[in-house]
């Protein structure tokens, strides 16, 4: 038999080479993707068999021909092991995928390997964990709820007032998305709660957004969001400039008139420290309803709020006025709390009384007429 032999099917040839004394195999070659390709063989029968396949498997096209036996294990390993890896975890991924993956990630490597990449993330990110909205929230207001409740009669860390306001808001935020984890939320998302509130005053909405940034805050520490999340950076999340408010103040006739029907009736005369050191003092209504007694009166011309009764939580010291002096004369030797029951009751209280005097509600009316008026005399 003389070699080369040539093998023909169709359009596609390959040529079987004898033996030599230098080399005592039969080889097959042909051009497979535009490259020469021999493969040796011990028999002849081996090498037909051998060039007769590749020549019809050049001419149906198939691609698997152009791979090495080497290669062709290879293939076969990487499938096997991403069956294993869709068993595992449900995601079926081509090999021609995870090498695309592959090779672009460890080209941004810069020498580094992938597995030392993702070895450094896990090392400086907390994986988030999926929490229900609704539920966080209820998380965030309980881990909160212990700071309103005052130990050993301090005053309490957290007002129960804001914890309330708070609570109702981010309760309100979580009903807008029902059905969403923390870690679902979008800037869109926060936009579209942001302009459902679009009719209420500038103050309101910045205050809504500090309650939300509150919370992203705690889920972040949670890690039911992850620390670069951007939410924050919404548009509707931007801080508006509020346009400075009107300044509601009592006139001097109407604190007279106040302060003199609470002194008159019965009904009132509890509210009257409060009115008139809040009215003449210009001291807070809630730091007013903390004081007590001794407050008013243990250092001489100043009433003391400590830094536990201050809003500030700094002590400071009032001036007492003349007029304020004259109104908290018979209460001298008076002991205990100067209000005594819930701020509820004194606004329910106050407001009655202002109305039976056809007084227009002003807000925070009492301590504004104290900064007017005093501002007015000494500025």
């Amino acid at each position: 038999m003389r070699f080369p032999k040539t093998v023909r099917f169709r359009k596609v040839e390959a040529k079987i080479y004898g033996k030599s004394k230098a080399y005592p195999f039969y080889r097959v070659c042909g051009y497979v993707a535009g490259k020469r390709r021999m493969t040796s063989f011990v028999t002849y029968s081996e090498a037909k068999a051998a060039a007769d396949k590749l020549v019809r498997d050049l001419a149906a096209g198939l691609q698997s021909a152009a791979l090495t036996a080497k290669q062709a294990s290879d293939a076969l390993v990487a499938l096997q092991t991403l069956e294993a890896h869709y068993q595992a975890t449900g995601k079926r991924l081509t090999l021609a995928a995870v090498v695309d993956a592959y090779t672009r990630a460890t080209t941004r490597l810069n020498g580094h390997t992938l597995g030392e990449a993702v070895d450094g993330y896990l090392s400086t990110v907390a994986p988030v964990k999926r929490m229900d909205l609704g539920q966080a929230v209820k998380q965030f207001i309980a881990s909160r709820q212990p700071r309103t409740v005052a130990k050993d009669g301090k005053r309490p860390q957290l007002s129960a007032g804001y914890h309330y306001n708070v609570s109702m808001w981010l309760r309100e935020f979580a009903r807008t998305f029902p059905g969403y984890a923390v870690c679902d939320l979008t800037k869109e998302l926060l936009n579209a709660y942001m302009s459902n509130h679009a009719d209420v005053a500038p103050k309101t909405r910045n205050e809504r957004r500090a309650v939300v940034r509150l919370f992203l805050k705690w889920a972040v520490r949670q890690d039911f969001l992850v620390a670069t999340h951007r939410l924050l950076e919404a548009d509707g999340m931007a801080r508006e400039s509020a346009q400075p408010e009107d300044i509601e103040f009592y006139t001097p006739n109407e604190l007279a008139a106040m302060l003199h029907a609470a002194n008159g009736q019965p009904d009132y005369k509890p509210l009257l420290p409060v009115i008139v050191l809040c009215g003449l003092a210009g001291v807070r209504l809630q730091e007013a309803a903390r004081l007590t007694w001794k407050d008013v009166f243990r250092v001489a011309g100043h009433i003391e709020i400590s830094a536990g009764k201050s809003k500030t939580r700094s002590r400071r010291l009032v001036t007492i006025c003349t007029a304020l002096r004259q109104w908290l004369a018979p209460y001298r030797k008076c002991d205990g709390a100067l209000w005594t029951q819930c701020l509820d009751k004194f606004h329910s209280d106050f407001n009655a009384l202002r109305e039976s005097l056809d007084i227009p509600a002003r807000r925070n009316g009492l301590r504004h007429a104290f900064v007017t008026y005093h501002f007015a005399l000494h500025a």
